[in-house]
């Protein structure tokens, strides 16, 4: 349950147009669609999809971290780690129990597999797109758990993008063609509560402080 008279105690605190601006962006916001990020050896790529989930509207995103673990390059996230869910797990199968469990169809990306073209994919229900390592590409436990295999065409001799590019490409025709669509791919408005109460707490310098005081005007 969302306390909203500490929602809007806090709001007290930050201005009209931030305000106002959190709830323009939540009505963009989405998690119809998530973004699954698996054992990216370069950080930056990671930070940069982050990034690309902010702008695009994805609220949530799932890092998992088997081998290689380091922290994000905030430089280069610009901050979406403040704004973006970020789920963190230890294994491929976990992430992909968890979304399963939670409706999402797994769409690989490859550019090893024939399946669809982006231009061609058709939404049909909650995806999670698998990004992958930028040597290995996405592991066997991802190919063998998909529900579908998307790709980026190409006509020159290189293979594939960049991870990062990759995603910002797929995320921005696909959340185009979403919010186009009949689906109901809003956040509810519990959700959308409890992001604004969130939010505000990351935008408040003195937050802990001032929730003390709340706690004894309680």
């Amino acid at each position: 349950m969302i306390d909203h008279q500490l929602l809007s105690y806090l709001e007290e605190f930050i201005s009209e147009e931030r305000k106002a601006r959190f709830l323009e962006i939540l009505e963009q916001r989405t998690k119809y669609i998530t973004v699954a990020i698996e054992d990216v050896y370069q950080m930056h790529n990671t930070s940069a999809v982050l990034r690309s989930c902010e702008i695009f509207g994805i609220q949530d995103a799932h890092v998992i971290e088997a081998r290689n673990r380091k922290q994000l390059d905030k430089n280069i996230a610009m901050g979406a780690e403040k704004w973006v869910d970020v789920h963190s797990y230890n294994t491929t199968q976990s992430c992909i129990d968890t979304l399963k469990g939670n409706g999402y169809q797994i769409i690989a990306t490859t550019p090893h597999r024939d399946d669809c073209l982006l231009p061609d994919f058709k939404i049909e229900n909650k995806i999670a797109l698998f990004f992958g390592t930028e040597r290995d590409g996405l592991s066997a436990t991802v190919m063998d758990e998909a529900d579908g295999f998307l790709k980026i065409g190409m006509q020159g001799f290189t293979e594939s993008f960049n991870i990062s590019v990759s995603a910002a490409i797929i995320l921005q025709q696909l959340s185009t063609q979403l919010k186009k669509s009949d689906f109901n791919w809003q956040l509810t408005e519990a959700e959308k509560l409890e992001k604004r109460l969130d939010w505000t707490k990351k935008s408040i310098k003195s937050i802990d402080s001032i929730l003390t005081r709340y706690e004894g005007r309680k």
